[in-house]
């Protein structure tokens, strides 16, 4: 659901680790930990591994100290702001097969994004070039439900403003929802530039305000005699 995710979706970024959104009931977690022990994977910092601290929202972080995999990080988390419980993540899915014949797991595109609308600098411009690369991929065969993906979800003006151009009523009816593309309809780069940084603005409150209190539990953690 992270850095790995995005690589496989054609925005490339450079990851130390592996984010994972896992179901957290007491079968899957005896599952998780015995990959976890294979990998000689520890907890590192706070919460601790334990069943109520996924379903709160935590994070728990782990370094592994298997020889090929030695120092690798492991995230594992299963409840993220603003994005659907687990059972409808892995009904959207999109399951890859590798050149071994492996598959591979990764949270839908759309719920992908979702999850990136974080306080972390590194995550909006991620956000952009995710959308981008969907957009090229797709603009020419373009279905109904990828023009709405596009229209509610670019962060690219000159983008945005060619979709609202080719898909006028669609866009139209979405402004409802997002009042920004109404700059897009009238091709206002400085308004619609201004806006999406707003746009920006406001989700990272709502990012903090979100982690404020599992903070300051963390925080209690780490006192904890």
């Amino acid at each position: 659901m992270g850095g790995q995710a995005c690589v496989f979706y054609g925005a490339a970024e450079f990851s130390r680790d592996t984010d994972l959104a896992i179901l957290a009931d007491a079968a899957n977690l005896l599952r998780l930990g015995k990959a976890l022990a294979e990998l000689q994977a520890e907890v590192i910092a706070v919460p601790p591994f334990r069943i109520e601290y996924l379903r709160r929202g935590h994070a728990i972080h782990f370094r592994c100290q298997h020889p090929e995999a030695l120092r690798m990080r492991v995230d594992v988390m299963s409840r993220m702001r603003g994005v659907d419980s687990f059972a409808r993540l892995w009904a959207r899915r999109t399951t890859l097969t590798l050149p071994d014949d492996s598959s591979c797991d990764l949270v839908s595109l759309p719920d992908l994004v979702q999850a990136k609308k974080t306080q972390r600098d590194k995550d909006w411009p991620m956000v952009r070039r995710l959308m981008e690369s969907h957009y090229f991929q797709n603009q020419s065969v373009a279905k109904l439900a990828q023009v709405t993906f596009w229209i509610r979800e670019l962060r690219t003006p000159e983008l945005l403003i060619e979709v609202a151009r080719s898909h006028p009523a669609v866009c139209q009816r979405m402004a409802k929802n997002r009042r920004l593309l109404v700059h897009a309809q009238s091709q206002d780069v400085p308004a619609l530039e201004r806006s999406l940084a707003q746009e920006e603005l406001e989700e990272r409150e709502a990012d903090r305000l979100y982690w404020l209190p599992l903070r300051e539990e963390l925080e209690r953690l780490r006192h904890a005699p």
